[in-house]
C-alpha cells in the first residue's frame, strides 16, 4: 500500500480540509495516509468523523507550521519542526511515498530541495500544472511557478521532465511539446526562448516550436513549456478568469431561465462546466525533479483538492516517476549538463 504523508497544517482551511481529503483518499483510494502536524489538534479533528479509526491514517506530531506570511528563508530556518519539514523528512526516511502540501509554496519548494533532495543531474525542480483543454485531455505546463528565472537548458530539462509526467499520468503515448512564447513564428519571442528552441529540437522529443497563450486550451500540444514568472502569471490569471465566468454563468441561469426543466438541464451542464475547470479536480502541482514525490496544492485547496492531490501522488508514487526522471535523463543528452 503506497503511503503519502500530509501536510496537515499547510492551507488556508487546515487542519479541517486536510483531515476531510485524507479521510476520503483513504477510504475510496486504497491509499495509508500519515497526518502531519500537532497531535492534539489532528485528533480532535479526526474525531469528528465516524469511522476514521478504521481507515489506514495516522498522525506523526509536529510542533510547529510554516504560515503564508511566513518568509520561506526564515521559516526554514527557524521551524525545524515544521509540518512540510517532518513531512519531506518521512519521504526521506523511507517511511512515506510522497508528501502533500497546500501550504506555503515557496517553503514548501525550499523544504523538499534541501530534504528530500534533488535527483542526480537536475539542475532546478520545476512545478508542472494540468489545464483543461477543449480537446478535452488536460495540458501539462511547466514550469508556473518554481523559477521565476530560467536559463534555455532549464527550459529544456523542463520539457523532458514534463514530457515524461504526461506519458505517464495522462497516458499519451508520444506527447507533443510546445514552447510558449508570443507568436507561432520562431523568429518571436524574447532571449531565452530563441536560445531555447535549438536545444529543444535537438531533445529526443516531438518538439512542436512555439505555442502561443490561447494554444495552451486548445489542446494544440500535450506539454507546454516556460519559465516559472510567466507560468505562473498564466495560472493565476486562469485561475481568475474562471471564477469570474463560473460567477457570470451562474448569474446568467438565474436571471434568464424560466422553465423548469430548462433549469434542470441548464444546472446539469453548468455542473458539469464546473468540474471541468474546477482545480479541485487536478489535486495539485507535482514538484518535478526532487527525490521522491512533492505535490503542492493550493492555500484554498478544500477537501476534493486534497483527496485528488493525495490521488496524484500515490499514481506518481507507483509509477516511480522520479525513478523515470533520473533514468530517462541519464540515457538522453542532459539538457542541463555543461
Amino acid at each position: 500500500m503506497v503511503t503519502i504523508a500530509v501536510d496537515a497544517m499547510g492551507g488556508d482551511h487546515a487542519p479541517k480540509a486536510e483531515v476531510e481529503g485524507s479521510i476520503r483518499a483513504a477510504r475510496t483510494l486504497g491509499i495509508r495516509v500519515i497526518l502531519v502536524g500537532p497531535e492534539d489538534q489532528i485528533s480532535r479533528e479526526l474525531s469528528q468523523y465516524d469511522g476514521a479509526g478504521e481507515l489506514p491514517i495516522r498522525i506523526h506530531h509536529a510542533s510547529e507550521w510554516i504560515t503564508m506570511e511566513d518568509s520561506a528563508a526564515r521559516a526554514m530556518r527557524s521551524k525545524r519542526d515544521s509540518s512540510i519539514r517532518v513531512a519531506s523528512r518521512l519521504v526521506r526516511e523511507g517511511v512515506a511515498d510522497g508528501v502533500v502540501s497546500a501550504g506555503n509554496t515557496g517553503a514548501v519548494m525550499a523544504t523538499a530541495k534541501m530534504v528530500q533532495g534533488m535527483l542526480p543531474g537536475v539542475y532546478r525542480p520545476a512545478l508542472a500544472s494540468a489545464f483543461p483543454t477543449l480537446a478535452g485531455k488536460p495540458v501539462v505546463v511547466v514550469d508556473v511557478g518554481a523559477n521565476v528565472d530560467s536559463t534555455p537548458r532549464m527550459l529544456a530539462q523542463f520539457a523532458v521532465m514534463g514530457e515524461i509526467y504526461s506519458r505517464l499520468i495522462f497516458h499519451n503515448a508520444s506527447p507533443s511539446v510546445g514552447l510558449l512564447s508570443i507568436g507561432e513564428e520562431e523568429h518571436k519571442g524574447n532571449e531565452l526562448t530563441h536560445q531555447a528552441t535549438p536545444l529543444l529540437k535537438a531533445l529526443p522529443i516531438r518538439f512542436e516550436g512555439n505555442v502561443e497563450g490561447r494554444d495552451i486550451y486548445s489542446g494544440k500540444t500535450d506539454v507546454v513549456v516556460c519559465d516559472g514568472f510567466i507560468g505562473n502569471v498564466a495560472l493565476k490569471v486562469s485561475e481568475g478568469l474562471v471564477d469570474m465566468i463560473k460567477h457570470m454563468l451562474q448569474e446568467s441561469l438565474e436571471a434568464t431561465i424560466t422553465r423548469k426543466l430548462g433549469y434542470v438541464l441548464s444546472r446539469a451542464a453548468y455542473r458539469d462546466f464546473k468540474k471541468r475547470v474546477d482545480y479541485s479536480e487536478y489535486g495539485g502541482a507535482p514538484l518535478l525533479g526532487v527525490r521522491g514525490v512533492c505535490i503542492i496544492c493550493h492555500g484554498r485547496s478544500n477537501a476534493n483538492a486534497i483527496k485528488n492531490g493525495i490521488r496524484v501522488a500515490g499514481e506518481l508514487a507507483e509509477a516511480r516517476i522520479n525513478e523515470r526522471i533520473e533514468r530517462e535523463l541519464g540515457n538522453r543528452a542532459n539538457p542541463a549538463a555543461d
